[in-house]
């Protein structure tokens, strides 16, 4: 609810907590009552008054000293970020009131993220219980070298006593209406109360040794606040013009009638109201939101009268004008000069001004006790290190937090380690190291601009403990730390006058103090993921630490064996010894599920340090999990695997300790041994650098070993052994890289795991299918090497047919993996390599038998077919082409060449024992179309060339059966014809396809050749000289267009004799594959043979024909072109030392002749 406290001045005030009843109106005294005499109730329990009646006589001291600490754990959301000051009013009261009175000023000062916590820091109390306990020996020490030498306990005076009794008699009467006749309290008692202050005795919650804990339980952090309980009756979130402060008071407040809400006061009416009771009363009234005052009236403890008094017009009553607007200053400066110098979050700052003195300091206690033999002498450490904790521990728990705190929480958590000694404090180091490492995200990039910058917009964060002090000043000389005068070398800051807190903004300058430390940038995973493992070691150090035993080392577990080097041999050994470690480590797993717990170093199951470690390990698990990543994606696989191995190592641990075996912690495993498995199979892969990989293997940091040490106290640690040994046998890693799939697949099996994370489910089956399909090829490869050193022998070995039967059952797996999940491009490819190994089972059965007597068996038949079978399921996998061309593509390739391969064999080596000879032509002729089917020449591909050349031999092939066909023929004149027209039709559709193909020209040129010597082959059985000469016209037609293959080879040719001498350095071998000489002159032979036998029958055809008719001149120009040409040619042959071009020129000099002569139509 808001309320102005005068124009000048901005108040509101909210109460967060109350302890007091409903208000009651207070009894209005009758005048002339005797204030001296007790009432019936006096010192009584009263929750009307709450503790104030007790508290002005002094007999409830126990929440002074930590007062603001209470406060700060009630309210911890306010701490470090809304609010800029936690303390109670009095304290407030007596800050604000600096300038105008001349009493001193003692308070402790705390900075915790942009709040500070204000306590009183009673000096006579603290060396009175140095003089008893001597731990405070120090700061007096201090105190008297440089404050006061001749320090005293100053004594009040029994006017001081008088005045508090009557004050406390006055509210008792006021809450007495009733008139109820109580005992009243014996002058023994009433002495003992009113003397408690002078005694010097306190309790112990009021100022605890320092770090007593003789119980474990006040480990703990919420036993730790014990004794700093929030004593206030009210709460107040006070806000005072900008200022946000967090306010206990224990004011009565009384209501009723016409008065809502009134404060009551007493006052002497011989003694008019000074200033600083106005002050007092104002921001009573403010702090609580309490209107108006009523003030009773007396002399010598006479009631004369009341009086009411507006809230807004105490500053303007007779005697004690004060302006609010310069409290409003006084407020802010103050605020400023300590946001400004108290910067370091831990340390205690003590805030002091002594009596009669205009100077105030402000001295680091923290600093000073460093300085003595026993650093954790400060009773203020152990509260802040708690608030500090607890603070940071709130900020962690918000859900919507974001990442522009965490440097402030990092900030409060290191100062919360800084200040705590480890021997003494475990649980709560443990705690903020765990808390520290859960800062950094370890599975999401870092993003280093976004989570930088918002840090630098916050003035008011916590400052880091190695920032150095800076102090800025205003040009008017805000404060000084020089040393003048020469006392003031051991304080922060000092405000020289107290009159300056009066002058508007004077400190407004330093109000803007400069930002915390920036949450440290990562620029990359690893850096990230050290500094993780870094404080993840401190938090088991301090549990580990913590743990009672007799030795370190763990004792020896009789129902673990003991890992002995010949063992993890033997387990690399081969598949058999991995089945058993893998059978164990499922066996472990299902035992897990039933919550069974063995640790070696005596934790009890459910304490903190068994809770905290559990923690700190499956962090340092997934830290290691995603270092091994990071490694992986840079192809150090020897560092990746030994990360991973790490990773495992602390799952392994962690599955000794756990009782309850979560679901998303097995879901952690199945991701690092999904990893685990990536890496062995990418070590397998790259063999050529193992001896780096070995050595980063083995490499091993000092953080990493007393992380495995921690391990090795709770578990052995061996669990996960099989599968994180560098193995140098290729056989061995991709078994191990298959097992680590397998066992990650099972743990998605032991419960809901798969239907939960189908994502990484669908990873594991699509890994699964790729290593079968790896290993099946290994098998299948290793089966072809023993086929090739195989000599001809009668049978296929045994060692052979086991290989097949591995490699098959490695991809009938695989294929099963991808088919479990829709991938069918994967399911092709691995029906496509089983279509290979058929190939690879038919070419073994190829080689036993006889070379001379070898035919085309059942057994080639039989694989080359099952090969067909496993293509076309493929296809059939796929479905069209869209899906994947290039795997489509490739499917299609090799469905082709398998047909093409197995009509070739039968072609070359025809089962004529076994088939007739017809029946052998037909099932080539429809394996060569089947394989001209799936062999696409028209589609431009980086494969087209290859395509055109297969099918251009098929075509060749095929022309070449039913030529020979032909000429063995005889009977069926319908079924030769068919031959020659089908042989006709494929020896043209080679020469087109081969024409288009620019290497090929002696293949062209063989085609050509043929196609003559299918010419000859009719005009042989032509009778009529029409017909040879047409037939003959035809075949000369051929041999002209012969002229392309024939430059073809010239150009080679040239390019042959021309590379050595331009390029005499390059190897051969990287030179192009060269003609075959010798082939390129058998078949320059038997062209000029044809040509000139073809040219002869031409003249001798045309000679006859010319005696005949002589009127056709067509005939007569060819016959001349012939001849002369014929005798060119001749010529040209019988000379036997014209080099290999000389004669392809002249060759095709003749060619160009013949294409121009008119040749006979």
């Amino acid at each position: 609810m808001p309320f102005l406290g005068g124009s000048e001045v901005k108040s509101r005030a909210v109460v967060k907590y109350s302890s007091a009843p409903p208000r009651a109106a207070f009894a209005r005294l009758e005048e002339k009552t005797d204030l001296k005499l007790p009432p019936a109730n006096w010192l009584r329990e009263s929750a009307k008054l709450g503790p104030a009646g007790t508290a002005i006589l002094g007999t409830s001291k126990k929440s002074k000293p930590f007062s603001s600490f209470g406060m700060a754990y009630d309210f911890i959301d306010s701490v470090g970020n809304d609010v800029d000051v936690v303390s109670d009013s009095e304290n407030i009261k007596k800050l604000l009131k600096i300038p105008y009175s001349k009493s001193h000023v003692s308070m402790a000062v705390h900075r915790v993220g942009r709040t500070l916590l204000l306590d009183e820091l009673d000096i006579q109390e603290l060396f009175m219980r140095s003089s008893q306990t001597g731990d405070w020996t120090w700061l007096k020490e201090f105190y008297q070298r440089l404050i006061d030498q001749k320090w005293q306990r100053k004594k009040k005076s029994k006017e001081h006593w008088y005045q508090k009794a009557i004050l406390s008699k006055f509210l008792y009467y006021s809450i007495n209406g009733d008139g109820a006749a109580q005992p009243v309290p014996s002058a023994a008692e009433q002495r003992e109360s009113s003397s408690s202050d002078q005694t010097g005795d306190s309790d112990g919650a009021s100022w605890p040794a320092p770090f007593e804990m003789p119980s474990p339980v006040s480990e703990d952090p919420s036993a730790s606040s014990q004794g700093l309980k929030n004593d206030f009756v009210r709460n107040i979130l006070w806000t005072f013009e900008d200022i946000h402060m967090l306010v206990g008071s224990n004011m009565p407040i009384f209501g009723g009638g016409r008065y809502p809400a009134v404060s009551l006061r007493l006052r002497d009416n011989n003694k008019p109201i000074n200033v600083l009771t106005g002050i007092d009363y104002w921001l009573d009234n403010l702090i609580c939101n309490v209107p108006e005052l009523v003030m009773c009236f007396h002399v010598n403890g006479i009631v004369q009268k009341y009086e009411m008094i507006k809230t807004e017009e105490i500053p303007n009553l007779e005697n004690s004008n004060f302006s609010t607007k310069v409290i409003k200053d006084i407020a802010q400066n103050i605020l400023s000069f300590l946001k400004s110098n108290c910067t370091k979050e831990g340390h205690t700052y003590w805030l002091f001004k002594a009596s009669g003195s205009d100077i105030v300091k402000l001295y680091d206690l923290t600093t000073l006790c460093e300085e003595t033999e026993d650093k954790y002498q400060n009773p203020f450490t152990m509260p802040v290190a708690i608030l500090l904790y607890k603070v940071a521990c709130n900020m962690m728990m918000k859900k919507n937090q974001n990442k522009k705190h965490y440097g402030t929480i990092r900030t409060l958590l290191l100062n919360c380690v800084k200040l705590l000694d480890k021997s003494r404090h475990p649980q709560i180091i443990a705690s903020a190291n765990y808390m520290l490492s859960e800062l950094f995200q370890l599975d999401e990039p870092k993003k280093e601009e976004s989570s930088e910058s918002p840090l630098n917009e916050n003035s008011d964060e916590s400052y880091s403990e190695e920032e150095e002090e800076m102090p800025d000043s205003d040009e008017n000389g805000s404060y000084c730390t020089s040393s003048d005068p020469p006392d003031d070398n051991k304080a922060v800051a000092i405000i020289k006058s107290v009159g300056e807190l009066s002058v508007p903004e004077k400190y407004k300058s330093i109000h803007q103090i400069r930002p915390s430390c920036a949450f440290p940038v990562c620029h990359d995973t690893e850096e990230r993921c050290r500094l993780v493992l870094s404080y993840v070691l401190e938090g088991l150090k301090s549990v580990d630490s913590s743990i009672k035993k007799e030795s370190d080392l763990p004792a020896a577990d009789p129902s673990t064996p003991i890992p002995l080097k010949y063992e993890d041999e033997s387990a690399r050994g081969g598949p058999e010894g991995l089945e058993k470690q893998m059978a164990l480590f499922l066996d472990k797993m299902g035992s897990l599920q039933k919550g069974n717990c063995s640790s070696q170093s005596g934790m009890t199951p459910g304490s903190w340090q068994h809770k905290m470690k559990l923690q700190l390990i499956l962090k340092s698990s997934k830290a290691y999990y995603v270092l091994s990543d990071a490694a992986m994606s840079l192809q150090k696989y020897g560092r990746a695997l030994r990360y991973i191995k790490l990773a495992l190592q602390s799952h392994d641990t962690y599955c000794c300790l756990c009782t309850n075996m979560l679901s998303e912690v097995l879901l952690f495993l199945s991701q690092y041994l999904t990893l685990c498995g990536d890496i062995q199979l990418m070590l397998a892969q790259n063999a050529n650098n193992r001896a780096a990989h070995l050595e980063e293997f083995n490499y091993q940091t000092k953080e990493d070993q007393e992380i495995l040490h921690s391990l090795h106290r709770e578990s052995s640690c061996q669990g996960f052994a099989w599968a994180t040994d560098l193995s140098t046998d290729l056989e061995s890693q991709l078994s191990v890289s298959c097992k680590c799939y397998e066992a990650a697949n099972e743990i998605l099996q032991f419960s809901d795991l798969k239907s939960q994370n189908p994502e990484h489910y669908m990873q594991v089956l699509k890994r699964m299918g790729n290593i079968r399909n790896e290993i099946g090829v290994f098998y299948m490869n290793q089966a072809a090497a023993l086929q090739s050193e195989r000599v001809v022998s009668k049978s296929v070995s045994t060692a052979e047919q086991q290989l097949w039967k591995k490699s098959f059952s490695c991809f009938e797996k695989g294929i099963h993996n991808f088919e479990s999940i829709d991938d069918a491009t994967n399911a092709a490819l691995l029906l496509c390599n089983t279509g290979r190994l058929m190939r690879i089972c038919a070419q073994a059965h190829c080689g036993a038998g006889d070379e001379f007597k070898r035919e085309f068996s059942p057994e080639e038949g039989l694989y080359y077919n099952k090969a067909v079978d496993y293509y076309l399921k493929a296809l059939r996998s796929l479905g069209t082409r869209d899906r994947h061309p290039a795997v489509w593509d490739s499917v299609n390739w090799e469905l082709s060449t398998t047909y093409f391969t197995m009509a070739t064999l039968q072609q070359d080596y025809a089962p004529l024992s076994r088939k007739a000879q017809e029946q052998i032509e037909k099932e080539v002729s429809e394996a060569m179309m089947k394989s001209l089917k799936y062999c696409d020449v028209d589609s431009a591909s980086a494969r087209q060339p290859l395509c055109q050349y297969r099918a251009a031999t098929i075509h060749h092939r095929l022309a070449s059966m039913y030529h020979s066909c032909l000429r063995n023929q005889v009977g069926d004149e319908y079924l030769r014809k068919q031959h020659r027209v089908l042989a006709d039709l494929h020896y043209g559709q080679a020469g087109r396809l081969f024409q288009l193909l620019k290497d090929t020209p002696c293949e062209l040129l063989r085609v050509q050749l043929e196609r003559v010597a299918f010419a000859e082959f009719q005009m042989s059985s032509q009778n009529s000289n029409v017909g040879k000469l047409k037939t003959l016209s035809g075949a000369l037609d051929i041999m002209v267009r012969t002229k392309h293959a024939f430059q073809l080879i010239r150009k080679e040719l040239v390019e042959e004799l021309g590379q050595p001498k331009s390029e005499e350095p390059t190897p051969v071998a990287d030179a192009a594959p060269g003609l075959n000489r010798e082939e390129v002159l058998k078949l320059l032979s038997i062209f000029e043979s044809r040509l000139a036998f073809l040219l002869l029958q031409s003249i001798k055809l045309l000679s006859p024909a010319k005696k005949k008719t002589s009127n056709n001149v067509e005939e007569d120009v060819a016959l001349k072109t012939n001849k002369h040409i014929y005798s060119q040619l001749l010529r040209a042959t019988a000379n036997k030392n014209t080099s290999l071009p000389e004669r392809i020129d002249v060759l095709v000099h003749l060619l160009d002749q013949l294409a121009r002569g008119s040749a006979v139509q």
